[in-house]
């Protein structure tokens, strides 16, 4: 018998050894299902050693070998196994994950046939009658088989719906076998770009695309443009010279949020297969996606950060739309840059990778002026758009309406009644954030996490928006047992609450998580502002970035305050991120842009760098002095988070880990390693859970890695070893963007 080393999907840094029954073959790369413990799991093939370091005896066999060929292509491999190093992650998590979810559970990674709906004569007849009248959305399945059937699982009706056709036999299954078929041959002479929906470029933007077309092989480009610059287009002319050369696209977005504007714009713009992928995207639907984009059956692949693990026949060009976005960092599990793997990606690819933003990162700027990235410059807005006026609204000298200054709803007033549309931002979702007691004091806060309750005044219940733990309101104080409760502070439902009463005469469209939750919700919003139907457009950052309103003149940020004193050193990078993103929704065809911007602090250095040099100079200024500062751009760093609901036993668990790194600091003689804590995380409670933090610093990537490499490789002191006291929860973090 053979033997095979297994990665699992485990948080443990090794692998397992298994035997191979003589009757099975396998290559590193497929998937085999092994025993462990009493369980049977999935796991991936990483090597075929000639021997085992234990013996032969203690060996379990594999059961089954679940595919013929590795399920990940050779350059796909290649980057995962970078990826697992560089982050100091489990390879069996980062291979596992990689996958779609069905492939983890041992489905075919072959896609053979798939399962239609047809329409029967039974189903003909009722949708003749009119006999589904009452039934809107069954009759608008049966319709909509009427043009063609509808894939099993891969469709906009919900299994409800079809499970009560199929009951009353108006509809049936049908298999159909599949051969793939490469997109380029399936669309035989046909263009792969509808020339009507191409925009002219002005001189920037056709300067831009020609730089990006004379480039051969790999490069790394920043296209660094103000809102509403026409990046998008550039983005697209250069997508579609890619097809031309019959090589597939992989573009990433940060957000759902943005995915059906780009979408309906590549559907309108590209006579090509183009596949979705995020997180509403069901499991079905993202296995076939996966399996299309491996045969070469799609020529575009759009979604956010996880889509980059998609494999591609013969991808030609890497997109990356708001490359600043935070969203691009995966916060559980391994925590991976998209961004930056992308660009490592593209790199072993050797082809284009282009990166977008109104606001570029300082590690992106930084890279620009290191000479890693090539900068395009866009400085204007496309067509007749205007430059945007700005104003501060200071709040000490303001009458106020549930947050809204009067000198903002008289500049809303004026906006409405020309037939525009006015958009506000909020970051900060229900009614309101805090319940207190008018008498006493007292404040209705999480007992898992210490933090005061949101008030959902429309759900009629209070909930955290850490934990999502929610509960009842209550009737009386917790304290005193007064009655007399009041909410404070501003949320989304309030604001949408006092314009509904101000303004009842326009629509209002509220965008934030809890509007959007229901399938299909997000998309209906967004229609029914782009046909007018909506003139209050009341957001969170799902409305903040991307997304094109044409007849929105007016763009308020209702309150920044909070954002302007904090301890985290990125918070007034992505402030001011926020603005220009936010300011740039305004204004973006030919019509006059203002936007305005409540608050106490008027005279902040941040707010007025902003308002009158501009992002750029802000960029600049804040670079010089994380340099000066040492931090990163200008160094790496390291997180180690420990939570347990005991906060000594996390508290001791990093304790051990800085104490390696003390004495790896005078044993390699590296006095510039930082070794910041071990202190309580500044959010210290959450779920029940206390979390303890551990921060390493250096000016050298290299040496940090280095000194990461040797802590997993210690025998006595390294994560494997201290996960096994199962009462600590213990994860690391290389290049945190986090520090919460």
């Amino acid at each position: 018998m053979k033997i095979v080393r297994v990665a699992l999907a485990v948080p443990l840094m090794r692998f397992f050894d298994y035997l191979l029954p003589l009757d099975m073959a396998v290559d590193v790369g497929v998937r085999v299902q092994v025993p462990f413990g009493p369980q049977k799991r999935i796991g991936i093939v990483v090597a075929l050693p000639e021997q085992s370091d234990l013996p032969v005896e203690q060996l379990k066999a594999v059961q089954a070998v679940l595919d013929e060929q590795s399920v990940f292509t050779p350059e796909l491999w290649h980057l995962l196994n970078w990826a697992a190093n560089y982050y100091q992650a489990p390879l069996g998590e980062v291979l596992l994950s990689a996958l779609p979810t069905k492939l983890r559970n041992g489905e075919s990674a072959v896609q053979k046939s798939k399962t239609l709906w047809n329409l029967t004569a039974l189903g003909a007849q009722a949708l003749q009658s009119g006999e589904l009248k009452k039934a809107k959305k069954q009759q608008d399945a049966l319709q909509a088989l009427t043009i063609s059937p509808l894939e099993k699982g891969n469709n906009e009706f919900g299994v409800a719906i079809w499970s009560a056709l199929k009951a009353k036999q108006f509809i049936e299954e049908q298999e159909q076998i599949i051969t793939p078929i490469h997109w380029q041959e399936a669309l035989g002479e046909l263009p792969v770009a509808k020339a009507e929906n191409r925009l002219k470029l002005n001189q920037q933007q056709a300067l831009a695309l020609t730089k990006l077309l004379f480039q051969q092989g790999f490069a790394a480009f920043l296209l660094d443009g103000v809102t509403g610059s026409g990046k998008t287009e550039i983005y697209l002319q250069l997508i579609e010279e890619t097809l031309k050369k019959g090589k597939q696209v992989l573009v990433l977005v940060p957000e759902i949020g943005l995915t059906p504007q780009t979408v309906q714009r590549f559907m309108a713009r590209f006579n090509v297969p183009i596949d979705v992928l995020h997180s509403n995207v069901n499991d079905t639907q993202r296995l076939q996606a996966w399996q299309r984009a491996r045969t070469a059956q799609s020529a575009v692949i759009i979604g956010t950060r996880s889509a980059l693990f998609t494999p591609f026949s013969d991808l030609g060009l890497i997109v990356i739309d708001e490359e600043h976005d935070a969203s691009f960092k995966q916060q559980d599990g391994w925590r991976y840059h998209a961004r930056d793997l992308a660009v490592v990606y593209a790199k072993q690819l050797d082809i284009p990778v282009l990166m977008g933003s109104a606001t570029p990162s300082l590690e992106s700027l930084n890279n620009v002026q290191q000479g890693k990235y090539q900068a395009i410059l866009l400085s204007k807005r496309a067509g007749q758009a205007q430059a945007v006026q700005s104003q501060l609204i200071d709040l000490k000298t303001q009458n106020m309406v549930n947050g809204l200054s009067v000198a903002l709803l008289k500049k809303m007033e004026a906006h409405l009644q020309k037939g525009n549309q006015v958009l506000l931002f909020l970051n900060r979702r229900g009614f309101a954030p805090v319940l207190l007691c008018h008498e006493c004091g007292w404040i209705a806060t999480c007992s898992h996490c210490d933090k005061p309750l949101t008030y959902h005044q429309q759900q009629r219940v209070m909930r955290c928006h850490h934990c999502s733990s929610q509960r009842p309101i209550p009737r009386q104080c917790g304290d005193c047992g007064s009655t007399h409760l009041v909410t404070t502070g501003l949320g989304t439902e309030q604001l949408e609450q006092t314009l509904q009463e101000r303004f009842p005469q326009y629509g209002i469209a509220r965008i934030d998580r809890d509007s959007t939750a229901r399938k299909g919700k997000l998309e209906s919003y967004l229609s029914d502002i782009h046909q007018g139907k909506s003139q209050i457009l009341i957001g969170t950052q799902m409305l903040a970035k991307g997304h094109h309103f044409p007849d929105v003149t007016l763009v308020a940020l209702v309150n920044v305050d909070s954002s302007l004193f904090s301890v985290d050193f990125r918070a007034e990078e992505r402030l001011a991120q926020l603005y220009v993103q936010v300011a740039g929704r305004a204004g973006r065809a030919e019509k006059q842009g203002e936007v305005v911007l409540q608050t106490h602090y008027p005279d902040h250095p941040l707010l007025q760098r902003l308002l009158h040099d501009g992002y750029a100079a802000f960029a600049n200024e804040t670079l010089k002095m994380r340099q000066t500062m040492g931090l990163p751009p200008f160094s790496s760093q390291a997180l180690f988070k420990a939570q347990s609901r005991q906060s000594a036993e996390a508290e001791q668990s990093l304790s051990q880990i800085a104490e390696f790194f003390y004495q790896w600091k005078v044993a390699k003689n590296q006095p510039h390693l930082q070794i910041l804590g071990v202190m309580p995380a500044p959010f210290a409670k959450k779920a029940d859970q206390y979390r303890w933090q551990l921060l390493l610093q250096h000016s050298s990537r290299q040496i940090l890695q280095h000194a990461l490499r040797d802590f997993q490789h210690h025998s006595a002191c390294n994560l494997d070893e201290l996960r096994k006291n199962g009462k600590v929860r213990l994860n690391l973090d290389v290049d945190p963007q986090d520090l919460s």
